[in-house]
Parts: C-alpha cells; structure tokens; sequence
C-alpha cells in the first residue's frame, strides 16, 4: 500500500524511504534501552505496555492526515515492537533454559504468521472498505488481541536480577562476539526490511496489480511459516550452525539476480527464495541465547545486538528508495543488495561458531577503597 499512502499523505520519495526506515530506527534507539526499563518495570509489565503503544500508534497514524503525525504514530508503534523483541530473548531463556530452540521456533512462527496475514491482508481489506487507512488500522485490533494474554502476568511480575546490571552494554561493545552478531543482525535486517518495504512496488512497477504484489511479498513471510518451527531447533541441537547459515543465506543471490534479470516472470520462485533467505532472522534470534551461557547475559547481548544492528540497517530501505527514485528503476537497488551479501556470508560464518559472551568480557574497574 506503499503508493497508496504516498498518493495520500503526498509523500516525496525521501519522505517515503524515510517511513520504511522507521522500523530500524526504532529498534536501534529503544533497543539498548529495553533491559534497563525490564530491571526498573518488570519484564511483562514493560512487554505489556509496549503492545499498547503498538495498538495506540496503528490504530491512530491510521485516522490523521499530517506527514509528520503519520510518521510519529508510526515510530510509536514500532517502537513498541522493538522493545518485545528486544526482550524476547530474555524471556526465552529466562522461563525455557533448557528448550531455547523450541521455545524460539514458536515465537518466530507466530512472527511469521503475523506479517504473513499482514502483508497479504492489507490490500483485500481496503479494497472491501475502500480506503488504504481501514487496511492499515486494522491490524491494530490484532495487537490488541496480543496484549490481552500479558494482562494476567501483570501481578505476578519478574524483574530481572539486579546483577543483570553487571553486564553492561559498554561491556559488551568491547567483545568481537558482540560486534560480529550486531553486523550480522544489521546486514540481515537491512536487506529484510528492504524486501518488506519495497519489494511490492518492484513487483507492481514491473506489471502486476497491487494485489497480486501483496501476495508476493506475503510468500516471502509465508515461507517463514514452515521454517521457523524447524530451523531454530536444528541451530540449537549443532554446536556448529555455519553450514546451516551458509546454505540458507545461499538463496539470497539467486533471488536477486533472478529479479534482476527476469523481474516479470517467475516472481512466485523468487519470492520462495527470498523468504529461505530470510530465515537468517530467526536464527540470529537463536544465536543470541546460544551466545550467552546466563539470562542477564543473553538480555545485554540482545540489547546491544539489536539496537546496533537495527542502527547498522537503518540507512538500508532509505538508501535503496533513494536509489530507486534517482535511477527510476529496480537494476542498481537490487545490485546495491548483492553487494549486502558479501558482509552477510563473512559475518554469518564468524558467528555460527561456538563461542561465549561472557568468556569476552573485560572485567569492569572496581573503585578504590
């Protein structure tokens, strides 16, 4: 609906690029502090009230008609989601230490599931209340459905270790692990959100209807359906997961190029492979809690990963709608992503070793006295 909400809001192409960003920036900045408000709130408190400020900011950028309040309402609601996912890990490895691939295979199903409906969803519903702003608010009664489960944890809060706090971000930003998951994570969210928030106009800019783009990008998600209750266990089971990695993250330059060279035809087959090679999300979700041998460590290693990493990717759809709009066509958007898939591939194969957060770390200085 991209086109739709530009024709409505009278988005220039900069201001466009610079709402498919907003996702990334979001996580970046509420990222490194999601551990700091779970120590101080609670961590199903603050799960809570992240949901309803993803309820708040869909439900409402959808009824305003300012650029500027569109945009902030929808930094409120991503910013809420980047605080759950932010967290996730946590609670992963806080309440299934020892089912962590199981446990993250449910989640990021359910991840799945949601943007698949979400993607393929959205067109079909303002096309049967004839307005893009009924497809887009209405995902906000689904977040509202989320949120209701965490009601109940509300009384019977957990809070974090305070020696979670031992484990500091700046910590953590002088260890190689660190920075090689956050790269990792950066590149990977990049491309992602690139697809997600572009992919549907390439397939609409190259002769197929709206509807028929929704479907396509949906696949992408679809795909993850399927792969996400099977992938994170496999990681969490191998103490090597590179030839795994390697062989997902393989599909991506066959799927750029295939839109490269035949963006009219076959998009069905490049869809399947775009979504196989985003499978890297979940198994960096993995890698996280694979990565630290504590809670409080795999809650800092989260933060930083993420908040970094979404920084890394925020230029990612914003550069490529950039291009995109100076070129007026698809060929150096997609050459500026086979160039993301060097980093990604050397990332991928540092990271998919067995190593320890905390076996890097630098002990902090303790006062004197």
């Amino acid at each position: 609906m991209l086109a739709e909400v530009r024709d409505g809001l009278g988005l220039s192409s900069a201001t466009a690029g610079l709402l498919t960003s907003l996702p990334v920036l979001a996580f970046a900045v509420v990222g490194a502090s999601a551990p700091w408000l779970a120590r101080t709130i609670g961590l199903h408190r603050v799960l809570f009230l992240s949901l309803v400020s993803v309820v708040a900011g869909l439900a409402l950028r959808a009824v305003v008609h300012d650029q500027v309040l569109f945009l902030a309402l929808t930094l409120l609601a991503v910013a809420g989601m980047a605080c759950a996912n932010v967290l996730a890990p946590s609670l992963v490895k806080l309440h299934f230490p020892d089912r962590i691939g199981t446990a993250t295979a449910l989640y990021t199903t359910a991840m799945a599931l949601g943007l698949t409906l979400a993607l393929m969803g959205t067109v079909p519903i303002s096309d049967a209340l004839g307005s893009w702003r009924y497809g887009l608010g209405s995902w906000a009664l689904l977040a509202a459905l989320a949120a209701l489960p965490w009601i109940g944890l509300l009384a019977h809060d957990r809070h974090p270790e305070a020696r979670a706090a031992t484990i500091t971000f700046g910590q953590v930003a002088r260890t190689r692990l660190g920075w090689a998951l956050a790269a990792f994570f950066g590149v990977q969210s990049a491309i992602a959100y690139t697809m997600f928030g572009w992919f549907a106009q390439l397939w609409r800019d190259n002769g197929y209807s709206a509807t028929q783009a929704g479907v396509f990008v949906g696949i992408i998600a679809a795909v993850g359906i399927p792969l996400s209750l099977v992938l994170p266990n496999l990681v969490a089971r191998v103490r090597d997961q590179r030839p795994l990695m390697l062989a997902v993250m393989a599909c991506y330059p066959v799927a750029f190029l295939g839109l490269l060279v035949l963006p009219d035809r076959l998009a069905v087959l490049w869809a399947l492979l775009c979504g196989v090679g985003g499978m890297t999300f979940p198994l960096i979700l993995v890698l996280i809690s694979l990565r630290a041998r504590t809670p409080e460590g795999t809650a800092a290693l989260s933060g930083f990963t993420q908040s970094v990493g979404y920084l890394i990717a925020a230029p990612g759809p914003f550069v490529v709608g950039l291009v995109h709009g100076t070129t007026d066509g698809w060929t150096w958007p997609l050459v500026l992503m086979l160039a993301l898939l060097v980093p990604l591939v050397a990332l991928g194969a540092y990271v998919g070793r067995p190593a320890y957060l905390e076996d890097q770390l630098t002990p902090r200085r303790q006062p004197a006295g």
